[in-house]
């Protein structure tokens, strides 16, 4: 028995809802069918699928056993498109992570042009602000924020971010300037809970290291929208520089308290194959790595 080719044939049973089905499917008779899955269920001692004249069933042990099956599989094309994807063009599924807003700023445009030139190369973007695990759920590249933990990951600094505060010119005509943190209890403040702590803003490098506590007028859970009410001038608050980099291009936002910002933060590009990293993520990496490296806001 090919144990392999068996569990194919078990699985398409489950997926097509019977013998004939998965026979068609797999061009071949449907009692080959019956004779691979038969020969799976003697060698374990189990029953996997319960037959009837009208149906056949899946066990709970033959329902686990299907989950195990599809991931050894899985495994198996994965390690085979690796192999061949060394060399030569890149093709398959690639999946990349970020956060959101610097997914949708500066990932985004990498994705495109990258399958304009790789047309054999799918992508899955995951852009949320957490940190997904990458070994777990399985992603090839991550682009983080911040220091990294010590871990097994290959990691590559392209460019820092500042964490500013900032505001609208016409916000700041008609209130003042804040010319230390201790200012900003008398401003109107604006907070998001992306950034920092809703109630609580850091400052200060080394011994000069202080945090300020404010009294928003405004929270929010996203940075989109706090780029907004700062914009429409309802006060100042506290971004990473690359998220505000084209209202400060366009002179809509401000920043100010340069002198007290606290240390930038790194921006690396993490991924989790060694050496022997596969063509699609290596031309991915590639790119990414020029690209980041190459944009004024980041560096």
């Amino acid at each position: 028995m090919d144990r392999l080719q068996a569990m194919t044939a078990f699985l398409t049973v489950l997926d097509t809802g019977g013998f004939a089905s998965a026979a068609r499917k797999l061009n071949v008779s449907p009692s080959v069918v019956t004779r691979m899955v038969g020969e799976l269920e003697d060698a374990m001692g189990v029953r996997l699928l319960t037959r009837t004249t009208r149906m056949v069933r899946v066990t709970d042990t033959g329902a686990d056993y299907a989950e195990r099956c599809r991931r050894i599989l899985a495994d198996i094309d994965e390690a085979e498109q690796s192999a061949t994807s060394m060399h030569g063009n890149p093709r398959g599924l690639l999946s990349i992570t970020s956060s959101m807003l610097f997914g949708k700023i500066y990932v985004t445009p990498i994705v495109t042009d990258y399958l304009q030139r790789y047309s054999e190369v799918d992508i899955s973007c995951w852009f949320l602000d957490r940190i997904v695990n990458i070994v777990d759920e399985g992603i090839d590249v991550a682009i983080r924020l911040g220091d990294l933990p010590d871990s097994s990951m290959q990691a590559v600094r392209v460019g820092q971010v500042r964490r500013v505060v900032c505001a609208a010119p016409a916000y700041l005509e008609q209130h003042g300037v804040p010319q230390t943190p201790e200012d900003l209890a008398g401003h109107s403040i604006v907070s998001a809970s992306g950034v920092s702590s809703l109630s609580e803003w850091r400052f200060g490098v080394d011994e000069r290291k202080q945090s300020v506590r404010v009294k928003p007028r405004m929270t929010t859970t996203t940075n989109d929208s706090a780029i907004s009410a700062v914009v429409a001038g309802l006060g100042l608050t506290q971004l990473l520089s690359y998220q505000i980099a084209p209202q400060l291009r366009e002179g809509s936002l401000e920043v100010v308290l340069v002198e007290f910002e606290p240390p930038p933060l790194p921006v690396h590009v993490v991924h989790r194959e060694g050496r022997h990293v596969t063509r699609k993520v290596r031309t991915f990496l590639d790119l990414a790595i020029e690209t980041l490296r190459g944009d004024a806001s980041l560096n």
